[in-house]
C-alpha cells in the first residue's frame, strides 16, 4: 500500500547483516563488505532501502522520544513538553535540559546507521558493472540526498558531529564545523544538479528534494553561524547571513546559487499547492470529515484519501500495517506521542485520538498569531481549541503537565466512526468508533498487531517536506513577495505589498505551525531566547487544574544563551571519545528532576 515499502520488505534481511550499527560501534560483523557487497541491482536496491528504512527507525517504540523530529517540535516556542508526571525527558525537551544517561543515544544510533547504509552504497556503486550509468546516477543522488537530511538532523541537534564519508567502523571525532556544514550542502547540491529533472511519486526522493534540502541547510548554516562558532556567537541577537559557503569539493555555494536551484524547483517540478489548506491534514479524510463540525458539508477531500499522490507533498515518512513490537517503526510513532492524553472516549475528543500528549500547544503562540494575523483561518486549520470539544476531560491521566487549552491537529491520531463495513466482528453497537480512520480506509485485515490498536494503527504520512515551505524559501532568499503572497492566496488572505523580514517570519510560523520547522528557524534567526522566554507564565493545567508554565533550570532565555539549543551528547559517545561534551550540560544544573 505504500510502494517504498514493497522494495523495503524484500530486502532489509540483506541490509541488517550490514551497516546496522552506529558510526562508532560497527564492527565486522559478518563476512559482507564493500568488496562482495552490493555487486548486483538486487542488492543495491536493498542497501537502498535499508538507508530509506532509517527514516522510520528513529520512530521505533520509545526510540521516538529521543528523535530529532519530536525534539524540534517540543524545543521550540510554539509547543510545550507535555506529557506525564512520569514523562520528565517530554519536559526536558522544552526546557533544553537533559534527564539520566544517553536519552538520545538511540536517535544518534539510527542516524549513523543510516549514513554508514550510504557510504557503503556510494562507495559500491562505481564497481557495479549490472547497472547503467543513469541508474547509478539517480541510486547515488537519492543516498546523497539521505546522508545529507540525516548529517543535517544530527548537526541541528548537537552541532559539531563525527563526519564519515566512507564506509567505517572506526571512533571518528568531530572536525571543522564548517567542514561538516560544507559536507552537508555539497551532499544536496550534487544531487540536486545531477540527478533528472523527473519528479517522482513512488516514496523516493528526487531533483527537487534535493534542491528543498538544500535550501533549507543553507538557510540554516547561514544564519545560524553567521556570527561565527562559538556559544555566544550562536546565541547573539546579531542576524547577518552568510552569501556563500565553501564545499569540500572546492566550490564556493553561493546564495544566488542556490536561488537559482529553488526558481528551478518551483517552475518545473510538477509539485503545487492543494487547493484548500485543510485538505493538507487528515481530519479531512473521506470517513471523518462529514462528522467533524469543522469541515462537514464543506466538501473537502483530503490529499492523501485512499493514498492519493499528494501535489504538496515533496517528501514524507510513509507507513503501512507492519507495525509490530519492537519493530513499530512501520506506524506513525510521532502521531501517537502528541496524541490526547487520557484514554478518553473518542466521542469526546473527536476527531482526535488517543496518545500520550506530548507538545501541547503554548498559548503565546495563539495570541501572537490573533494578534499578528486575525482572520488568518489557519489558526483553526492547524489547532482545535479544546473548550470547543464539549465533552473533553482535562487532566490525563490525573498526571498532564503543561497541558493547555489548545491541541496542535497537523500530526494528530484522527479516529473515525464505524460505517459498518467492517463486518460482524466490528459491530457499531461495540465498536462505535475506530481509533485510527485508517481501519476503515484501509481495512482492519492485514494488521500483524490487530485493527483498532491506536498504538500502532496510525499510518498516515509525515510530511517533511511542502511545497508551501519551497516558495517560503524563495522569498527569503529573493527577498521578494512572490512566494509569500502564494501561499497567502490559497489562504485567502490579502498579499503583501513589500518584503520584510518581519512578514517572512510569521508567514512561515503560521504556514508551517507544528511541522518541524519553527525551532531552526527561530535559532537561525537569532530570536530564540526571547522567542522561547515568551512561554514563561503562560497559562496551564496541572493534572487538570489551573496552574502557570514556571521557569525550570534558570529558565529558557538562559538555558537558550548555555547552549545554543544544543541536546546533551550522548554520555556513550562522550566516554569513548568519539565527541566532547556540549557547553551547557557539564554539571547539574542542566538535569531537569520533574515539575
Amino acid at each position: 500500500m505504500k510502494n517504498i515499502f514493497n522494495l523495503l520488505l524484500c530486502s532489509l534481511t540483506l541490509v541488517a547483516t550490514f551497516g546496522s550499527c552506529d558510526i562508532n560501534d560497527v564492527e565486522n560483523y559478518t563476512e559482507m563488505s564493500t568488496e562482495n557487497f552490493p555487486v548486483t541491482e538486487s542488492d543495491a536496491n536493498a542497501v537502498l532501502a535499508g538507508i530509506y528504512e532509517c527514516l522510520n527507525a528513529p520512530l521505533e517504540n520509545a526510540d521516538t522520544k529521543t528523535s530529532w523530529l519530536l525534539y524540534a517540535d517540543l524545543a521550540s516556542d510554539d509547543q510545550l513538553g507535555g506529557g506525564g508526571l512520569n514523562d520528565a525527558w517530554s519536559q526536558s525537551y522544552d526546557f533544553l535540559c537533559n534527564v539520566g544517561q544517553n536519552q538520545t543515544n538511540a536517535f544518534w544510533k539510527h542516524r549513523y546507521t543510516g549514513i554508514n547504509r550510504a557510504n557503503t552504497l556510494i562507495a559500491a556503486l562505481p564497481n557495479l558493472t549490472t547497472i547503467s550509468d543513469e541508474d547509478k546516477v539517480m541510486y547515488k543522488g537519492e543516498a546523497l540526498v539521505l546522508r545529507g537530511l540525516y548529517y543535517y538532523e544530527l548537526a541541528s541537534m548537537y552541532g559539531n558531529v563525527p563526519l564519515v564519508t566512507v564506509p567505517s567502523g572506526s571512533v571518528v571525532t568531530p572536525g571543522d564545523v564548517k567542514v561538516l556544514w560544507g559536507q552537508i550542502l555539497q551532499d544536496f547540491y550534487i544531487a540536486a544538479t545531477t540527478m533528472p529533472s523527473k519528479r517522482r511519486t513512488d516514496g523516493h526522493v528526487d531533483k527537487y528534494v534535493a534542491e528543498a534540502l538544500l535550501a533549507r541547510a543553507f538557510l540554516f548554516y547561514t544564519g545560524f553561524y553567521c556570527n561565527g562558532e562559538t556559544i555566544s556567537d550562536l546565541t547573539s541577537t546579531t542576524y547577518n547571513p552568510l552569501q556563500e559557503v565553501a564545499l569540500p569539493n572546492g566550490i564556493s555555494l553561493t546564495k544566488g546559487m542556490v536561488c537559482d536551484l529553488i526558481d528551478d524547483c518551483i517552475n518545473n517540478s510538477g509539485y503545487s499547492l492543494v487547493s484548500d489548506y485543510r485538505e493538507l491534514w487528515a481530519y479531512t479524510n473521506r470517513f471523518t470529515v462529514e462528522d467533524y463540525d469543522y469541515t462537514k458539508g464543506q466538501n473537502l477531500k483530503w490529499a492523501e484519501n485512499d493514498n492519493a499522490v499528494n501535489p504538496e507533498s515533496m517528501m514524507a515518512i510513509k507507513f503501512n500495517k507492519l507495525a509490530q513490537w519492537p519493530v513499530t517503526g512501520y506506524a506513525n510513532g510521532l502521531a501517537l506521542y502528541e496524541g490526547v492524553r487520557g484514554a478518553q472516549k473518542y466521542a469526546n475528543t473527536f476527531p482526535f485520538g488517543m496518545g500520550w500528549g506530548c507538545g501541547p500547544v503554548a498559548p503565546n503562540l495563539v495570541s501572537d498569531w490573533i494578534s499578528t494575523e486575525p482572520d488568518d483561518p489557519r489558526l483553526e486549520a492547524s489547532i482545535q481549541d479544546v473548550r470547543k470539544l464539549p465533552k473533553y476531560k482535562y487532566g490525563g491521566y490525573d498526571d498532564y503537565v503543561q497541558e493547555t487549552d489548545y491541541y496542535a491537529k497537523k500530526k494528530a491520531p484522527i479516529s473515525a466512526k464505524n460505517d459498518g463495513s467492517q463486518g460482524e466482528k466490528y459491530p457499531v453497537s461495540k465498536v462505535p468508533y475506530f481509533c485510527c480512520f485508517e481501519n476503515l480506509m484501509y481495512g482492519t485485515d492485514g494488521w500483524i498487531k490487530g485493527a483498532n490498536y491506536y498504538q500502532l494503527n496510525n499510518i498516515h504520512d509525515l510530511v517533511l517536506m511542502r511545497f508551501a515551505d519551497v516558495l517560503l524559501m524563495q522569498s527569503e532568499l529573493q527577498e521578494s513577495i512572490s512566494g509569500i503572497n502564494k501561499v497567502r492566496a490559497r489562504a485567502g488572505l490579502r498579499p503583501i505589498a513589500k518584503y520584510s523580514l518581519e512578514a517572512l517570519q510569521n508567514e512561515r510560523r503560521h504556514e508551517l505551525a507544528f511541522e518541524g520547522t519553527r525551532w531552526n528557524d527561530i535559532r537561525r534567526w537569532h530570536i530564540a531566547a526571547s522567542a522561547l522566554e515568551r512561554q514563561t507564565n503562560q497559562p496551564i493545567y496541572l493534572a487538570g487544574k489551573a496552574d502557570k508554565n514556571t521557569a525550570h533550570n534558570g529558565g529558557y532565555a538562559e538555558r537558550y544563551n548555555a547552549t545554543a539549543g544544543f541536546a546533551k551528547m550522548p554520555d556513550s559517545q562522550v566516554s569513548i571519545g568519539s565527541v566532547p561534551q556540549n557547553a551547557g550540560y557539564s554539571d547539574a544544573s542542566s538535569e531537569y528532576t520533574g515539575w
